[in-house]
């Protein structure tokens, strides 16, 4: 596997329009894009989606990596921001097959792993605070991103990042009942 110095090189080839680097990088990235998901969604299947998602995403948007911050921490923010996307997609999907049978609010704990029902309800809490919340909390506390590397992916001060996590985790804090 690559190191980051070669994953950054192939990062910017990509972007500037290198087809086969892409392909190189598509391949370089997925497993650590299918981990990431992983820590977000609870099933295997639902975190292949998402990864699925997120490297269709990165093939489609790689031209607007500008290298402001690193590569893997775009990615990073890519991946979040997908794998929240794909868990909405899944749960609008859910409902739509229950044609009208009430989803549960909380998951089952009797057929649904700890684990699971806590990144369920992550997921839910995330949906409930404003996305510029959701996404540094994410960033933070789910893929264990710095408060620079925060602050340069988003473009952001330092104090920026610390107080909107703060607040992020108030909101989450509260949606989850933990308060």
């Amino acid at each position: 596997m690559p190191d980051a110095d070669d994953i950054d090189a192939l990062a910017r080839s990509a972007a500037h329009g290198d087809p086969a680097a892409l392909n190189a990088l598509l391949v370089a990235v997925r497993p650590e894009v299918l981990r990431l998901c992983a820590r977000f969604l609870p099933s295997r299947e639902d975190a292949e989606e998402a990864c699925q998602d997120t490297l269709l995403a990165l093939a489609n948007g790689i031209t607007r990596f500008e290298g402001r911050s690193s590569f893997r921490t775009w990615l990073h923010r890519l991946t979040a921001n997908r794998a929240r996307s794909t868990y909405r997609t899944l749960r609008r999907r859910c409902r739509l097959e229950a044609e009208g049978v009430p989803l549960p609010d909380q998951a089952d704990p009797r057929r649904t792993s700890v684990v699971a029902g806590t990144r369920l309800d992550l997921l839910d809490a995330f949906d409930a605070v404003h996305p510029d919340l959701a996404e540094v909390v994410a960033l933070r506390d789910v893929l264990g991103l710095s408060y620079p590397e925060i602050a340069a992916l988003l473009d952001v001060p330092v104090g920026t990042v610390k107080s909107r996590l703060h607040l992020a985790r108030r909101q989450v804090r509260q949606r989850l009942g933990a308060e």
